[in-house]
């Protein structure tokens, strides 16, 4: 197939045995060598880094589907600019198992009634959130399906800010 019709003729049929021992020795030979290996190697792994670093700036063509888009990057600002109670849930919970360890029972108790009155706190905050959300994104982009938008500006909201991915882009407190 890789000759072309006149290298084929004035000579005879190869044998079938031949011809596929000619394709095994060619699929068999190795396509390159270590250096070039190593090479391409090290160009993947810069590509992957750049990609990594692009993503968390929030560069928009390194961003996976389900981050792109205006409308996901007012609401990552939106849930960016505000505090939330669901982003201290992860150290209160180390709290809370530094705190069962003592051996009194009245802060093996207390520490468990604080743990699932900041989950309770942090539930209500993300349905109020999402309700929020949905009605700016309404207002700044109208005509938007909301399918789903509240659910990821109330999951962004319970990450510790440091955390999260995409960074953030704007400071708390600050208009965006």
């Amino acid at each position: 197939m890789t000759e072309s019709s006149a290298d084929k003729k004035g000579r005879p049929t190869p044998k079938r045995k031949e011809a596929i021992a000619a394709r095994k020795v060619s699929s068999l030979a190795p396509a390159s060598t270590k250096a070039e290996k190593k090479r391409a190697k090290d160009a993947s792994r810069a590509a992957r880094i750049a990609n990594r670093a692009a993503y968390m700036r929030g560069d928009e063509n390194a961003l996976p589907a389900r981050d792109k888009g205006p409308v996901k990057r007012f609401v990552r600002n939106y849930v960016d600019s505000r505090k939330s109670i669901g982003e201290y849930f992860l150290p209160i919970i180390f709290i809370v198992l530094i705190f069962t360890l003592v051996p009194y029972p009245i802060f093996q108790i207390g520490s468990i009634i604080i743990m699932y009155g900041v989950l309770l706190i942090s539930v209500i905050d993300g349905f109020f959130l999402s309700r929020k959300i949905k009605s700016a994104v309404l207002v700044k982009f109208p005509g938007t399906e909301l399918k789903g938008i509240g659910m990821y500006g109330w999951l962004r909201s319970t990450q510790m800010r440091r955390m999260r991915s995409p960074k953030p882009q704007i400071k708390v407190g600050e208009s965006f």
